[in-house]
């Protein structure tokens, strides 16, 4: 709090009043009715709803995520992002059937694609589910948030998690969607320029794009080494690096010993021997003193074979880890880590065949191998299919129940295609820089062994170092940033609540005002539901690795056939939304942790889950009857799909409808 002064809080306070004051605007104009309150009467310019797609898939948690796979996989992150390639590939297919469709929600779209009981069994599961996972979303952005604000101000995580949700609520419960277009239009403006403003001042921080790219490749290699939960205390601990020059071995062990002990009674109490992140960037840490400090400002030109970290002296805790920090020459290869916890009578193995150096992380391309490591060509080419193919069909990601309801405000088809593209070409320039801002602050910091350490990095870069009166900027460019996500996900909830479970099933004929305050209501619910959710949520990227899979594994292929294929019928996509959702729990957490099967990769996941759904789907598709034949050539007619659609096209022809 002591970095915000007066301008700053006015920036902050300017902010939260144009967010307020556009809820209290177009408060009217969101009362008139159902698709007013939630699509804006499908009347808006492609370039409103594109930049709230780009707003919307910047959330307080994404920058949190990227920092993360960054510092894991350097410049291959980008891979984990493959949003764009959906965009693209969406915008010129299944974005112009849905739109055509004139579908609400992805909910109602079933009813068109399908018919009967099993219809309607699906647009109740998927608006249910709908409503249940924007009220999860909700509270995992919201402890995102809370993280955010603890890490940056000491506030308790509540009050990111109750507060900033609240303010969201206000102008979304008075203006729903218009609420929203208008708010995300200036958060999405605000956002953006403070991300190209903390990440170029973040790159200039690092010495500039040459100078990175020269740090990296001089860098010092590191590996993550977990110190045995059952080591015993020693003050005489060595580790050694040896590696073969020439044809002989050459090694390296300290000249010093550090120390080994044993986890305490109360881990906030120990002073750990890696330095925090403020250590390093403000040098005020007392194990940054003297010789000791200037080891680590040397680290990325220093040649000699020789460990940076830890250091002699050091006393590292068992069972927590620590990232080995060393020098490697060029010549040096096979490289084995070794320790001994007996002043080197006896070594140990940590590892063999280490990676050496770090200008792997410049690649984009620089796979570990076809199938094992941290980035093999299978998981990649995963992702691409993934992406790629699934832009073809309706419901393949979590993000396209987001993304329906830009398409259906968006006044025509071509407009919800420029609307797709436009979002996906600011989200893939977003990427770039911070990908390139985040390996510039991983070369300052290259000791740290915790995801954790770093994933907050480039807001607490922002933070310390941006002047007076930009933080105040940066400030009300985080809060942007979360109302967005925020605000989308509950007009999004509530119009699942309202369209497909209340007025298609509770109420068909209820008037516009009757539908515009449940919305408002359903609103509220879901603000006051993900508030508990939020403070449940405490590991925020294991919880998003589940939801991805538990929401498009199993039905990835089964979403993509309802557009493709006319047999395909709502049987079949039932039996694969409930077979999903047992293998999920099965493969990802019951089985592995009974010691049934390995914890399997998440590419290998995806490809388990797709193949056991599809064993169960594609059998009972085949032994159910198709869609009636007058409903497939209505649905083929509106929405034009693609793919095999032979009996209903003929059909349709014959009747000269198309």
């Amino acid at each position: 709090m002591d970095y915000l002064l007066t301008l700053d809080w006015i920036w902050i306070f300017t902010f939260l009043f144009l967010m307020i004051g556009s809820g209290i605007a177009f408060y009217r104009l969101a009362s008139r009715s159902e698709d007013d309150y939630f699509l804006a009467q499908r009347d808006l310019p492609w370039w409103l709803p594109g930049i709230s797609v780009y707003a919307t898939h910047t959330a307080t948690d994404t920058a949190i995520f990227v920092m993360g796979v960054v510092y894991l996989y350097g410049v291959s992150a980008l891979w984990y992002i493959f949003f764009p390639v959906w965009v693209a590939v969406s915008a010129f297919i299944s974005t112009r059937i849905f739109r055509r469709s004139l579908a609400g929600t992805v909910a109602e779209w079933q009813t068109l694609r399908f018919n009967g009981l099993g219809a309607e069994m699906l647009r109740g599961w998927v608006s249910g589910w709908q409503f249940f996972m924007a009220m999860f979303i909700l509270g995992w952005v919201g402890a995102a948030m809370g993280k955010i604000t603890f890490f940056l101000f000491g506030w308790p995580q509540w009050i990111g998690i109750v507060g900033f949700t609240s303010l969201a609520g206000i102008y979304v419960l008075m203006a729903g969607y218009w609420g929203v277009m208008i708010a995300d239009f200036q958060q999405g403006i605000i956002a953006f320029a403070l991300i190209l403003i903390v990440s170029v001042w973040a790159i200039i921080g690092a010495g500039g794009p040459a100078e990175i790219i020269q740090k990296v490749q001089q860098m010092n290699s590191t590996y993550t080494w977990t110190v045995p939960d059952d080591t015993s205390p020693s003050d005489k601990t060595y580790l050694r690096i040896t590696g073969e020059e020439q044809n002989q071995q050459r090694q390296y062990s300290m000249g010093d010993p550090f120390s080994i002990v044993g986890p305490p009674a109360d881990t906030d109490e120990v002073d750990k021997a890696t330095p925090t992140y403020e250590e390093m960037f403000q040098g005020n840490s007392s194990k940054l003193e003297g010789e000791e400090k200037d080891q680590f400002s040397k680290h990325n030109t220093d040649t000699d074979f020789n460990i940076v970290f830890p250091h002699p002296g050091d006393t590292l805790i068992s069972g927590e880890s620590y990232k080995i920090v060393w020098n490697s020459k060029e010549s040096i290869e096979n490289q084995t880590i070794e320790w001994s916890n007996d002043g080197g009578t006896s070594w140990s193995t940590v590892a063999t065949n280490v990676r050496k150096g770090q200008d792997w992380r410049l690649s984009p391309f620089k796979f570990s191998g076809w199938f094992t490591g941290d980035f093999p060509v299978m998981w990649f080419l995963t992702m691409l299919v993934i992406a790629t193919l699934g832009g073809i069909g309706i419901g393949t990601n979590s993000d396209w129940y987001v993304e329906a309801q830009r398409i259906q405000s968006s006044k025509t088809v071509m407009e919800a295609s420029f609307t797709m593209l436009a979002g996906g070409a600011a989200v893939l320039f977003r990427n770039g820089i911070w990908i390139a801002a985040m390996l510039g602050l991983f070369t300052l910091v290259p000791q740290f062994a915790d995801v954790g350490q770093v994933e907050t990095m480039w807001y607490t870069y922002g933070f310390e170092h941006l002047p007076v009166g930009v933080v105040g900027l940066f400030v009300a460019g985080i809060i942007a940033i979360h109302l967005s996500t925020i605000s989308t996900r509950l007009n999004l909830g509530a119009q699942y609540a309202t369209r497909d479970l209340y007025h298609h099933y509770i109420k068909p004929d209820a008037s516009e005002k009757n539908l515009v305050w449940v919305g408002r209501i359903s609103t509220l619910v879901l603000m006051l539901g993900s508030f508990l959710y939020g403070m449940m949520i405490t590991e925020i990227t294991e919880w998003l690795i589940f939801a991805m899979w538990i929401m498009f594994a199993g039905i990835w292929l089964p979403s993509i056939l309802q557009v493709v294929w006319w047999r395909f019928n709502a049987w079949g996509y039932l039996s694969a939304w409930i077979a999903n959702l047992v293998f999920s729990w099965l493969i990802v957490w019951v089985l592995p942790a009974y010691g049934i099967i390995p914890e399997l990769t998440n590419y290998m996941q995806f490809w388990i889950l797709l193949a056991l759904g599809t064993l169960v789907f594609i059998p009972i598709t085949l032994l159910t009857k198709p869609e009636p034949l007058p409903h497939l050539v209505k649905f083929y007619v509106q929405t034009r799909p693609i793919g095999w659609w032979g009996p209903v096209k003929e059909e349709a022809k014959r009747q000269g409808l198309i």
